[in-house]
């Protein structure tokens, strides 16, 4: 009895200990915004001069989280990927060509995509009202759902230049 009393005092120590330092902080946690996994984007179209028209997935606990996240996710695909090309048209390179742009401006980037941040003035026209059928999808853990959006990505560019985050195109090598 004592033996088993022993082990159980010792397992919940165990249990204290371990658990606090697997835990990250919500800023540790964060998926980086370069992930290969991160942006489900589908080419929609030619849109005007200086914007990209595509078709983008979000998730969150309900379908208004989803869209923000989505949104999020079409100006983070801009700057960090690139988006594919459509049909016959090339694909578009990432604004931030720097390999680990989103670590090394981290500070810059965590206040751009913050809620109600930035990274909004750049999304010229979306899709906003609760998307249906196949674009909204109930999932386990809340809602998948794909709206259409238009990003000014010139204008993205030039902003992201400006504050020194990008290199010019004409920087050269």
């Amino acid at each position: 009895m004592k033996n088993t009393l022993h082990k159980l005092f010792l397992f919940t120590l165990v249990c204290l200990f371990v658990v606090p330092v697997s835990a990250q902080s919500r800023k540790e946690r964060k998926i980086l915004y370069n992930s290969q996994y991160n942006y489900e984007i589908e080419p929609v179209g030619v849109g005007q001069d200086g914007t990209k028209v595509f078709k983008v997935w979000g998730y969150g606990k309900d379908v208004g989280a989803a869209v923000m996240n989505a949104k999020e996710a079409a100006v983070a695909a801009c700057i960090f990927k690139g988006l594919p090309g459509g049909e016959g048209s090339a694909p578009t390179p990432a604004i931030c060509s720097q390999p680990n742009a989103e670590v090394t401006h981290a500070d810059y980037f965590e206040k751009f995509f913050e809620v109600g941040g930035k990274y909004l003035q750049f999304i010229a026209l979306t899709t906003d009202g609760d998307p249906s059928g196949e674009d909204r999808l109930k999932i386990k853990k809340g809602y998948k759902v794909a709206i259409y959006v238009q990003v000014m990505y010139d204008s993205l560019r030039k902003q992201l230049e400006a504050d020194g985050i990008a290199r010019r195109l004409d920087a050269g090598f």
